[in-house]
C-alpha cells in the first residue's frame, strides 16, 4: 500500500509539473508572438540567446524533472517538451519567423 501511495503522490506531482511547464511555455510563446525573438533560437543570435536563457533553463529544468518522474512511473517522455525542443534551432531561410511560429503554437495549444 505504501508503494501505491508513493506512486500516486509522484503522479500528482508529475501532473503539477506538466501544468507548470505548459503555463511557462505559454507565457514565453506570448512574448515571442508579440515580436521578441530568441525562444526558438532560429537566428542563433547571442543577445537573443542570453535574453531568453532564463526561460529556456526554467523549461528545461521542469521538463527534466517531469521526464524523470515519467520514467519512474513507466510512462513515455513528456511529449510537449520533446516537441518544443525539436522546434528549436536553425531553420531554412524561407521558414516562418519566430513570432508566427509562436502564434501557431499558441493556437494549437489553445485547441487542446
Amino acid at each position: 500500500m505504501a508503494k501505491a501511495d508513493r506512486l500516486e503522490r509522484l503522479d500528482v506531482r508529475r501532473t503539477e509539473l506538466e501544468t507548470e511547464y505548459m503555463a511557462a511555455l505559454i507565457d514565453a510563446l506570448r512574448v515571442t508572438a508579440a515580436g521578441k525573438w530568441g525562444l526558438f533560437d532560429h537566428n542563433a543570435d547571442r543577445w537573443s540567446r542570453k535574453a531568453v536563457a532564463p526561460v529556456i533553463e526554467n523549461l528545461a529544468e521542469i521538463g527534466q524533472a517531469t521526464d524523470q518522474m515519467r520514467e519512474q512511473l513507466g510512462m513515455p517522455p513528456f511529449a510537449l517538451q520533446q516537441e518544443f525542443l525539436a522546434s528549436r534551432g536553425p531553420v531554412k531561410s524561407d521558414a516562418v519567423g519566430e513570432p508566427k511560429q509562436a502564434q501557431a503554437w499558441l493556437d494549437r495549444l489553445d485547441s487542446r
